[in-house]
């Protein structure tokens, strides 16, 4: 079962036509693991019709960035989201990574290229692959993502 929180920021970025991957704790769930997570992981294209979708859609959801001063000036926009690559933000729905490059991986095409559609929230989305997150797992190396190295193993030989 998927936090409450995802669907209102699945249906935002939906309705407002962001081309996005979803990675992460998510993916690894809609991929067939039962794993907690606090977050929803998404790859996101950074062309400019883009990041303009992408600034439209979290514009109602008042995006913050995570972990700094509560009142420290932010404003998630074209231009910030071009500046920058990736952000780590808290939203009126719930916490949300926006990750332009994503490590042991690569930009957007590269996730696409490793993405498999499942149906989630009533919508076609692509997921990162098995062989995607193995690859960013292996690259992140932190704890929980050595955890999951074994699962996605698991599901892998599972699949045959």
């Amino acid at each position: 079962m998927q936090p409450p929180f995802l669907q209102k920021l699945v249906d935002a970025l939906v309705s407002s036509r962001v081309r996005f991957v979803i990675i992460g704790g998510v993916a690894l769930n809609i991929q067939g693991h039962a794993r907690a997570t606090e977050d929803f992981d998404v790859c996101y294209a950074r062309d400019r019709e883009n990041l303009v979708n992408l600034a439209a859609a979290l514009a109602p959801l008042n995006p913050r960035l995570r972990g700094a001063p509560a009142g420290l000036p932010f404003v998630l926009d074209v231009p910030t989201l071009r500046a920058g690559l990736n952000f780590t933000l808290s939203t009126d729905a719930g916490a949300i990574d926006l990750l332009g490059e994503v490590t042991g991986l690569g930009g957007y095409a590269a996730a696409d290229a490793l993405a498999d559609e499942f149906e989630f929230f009533g919508h076609k989305l692509l997921v990162l692959n098995l062989d995607g997150l193995e690859r960013t797992k292996k690259a992140a190396g932190r704890p929980k993502d050595l955890v999951d190295l074994g699962s996605i193993a698991e599901l892998k030989k599972r699949r045959g």
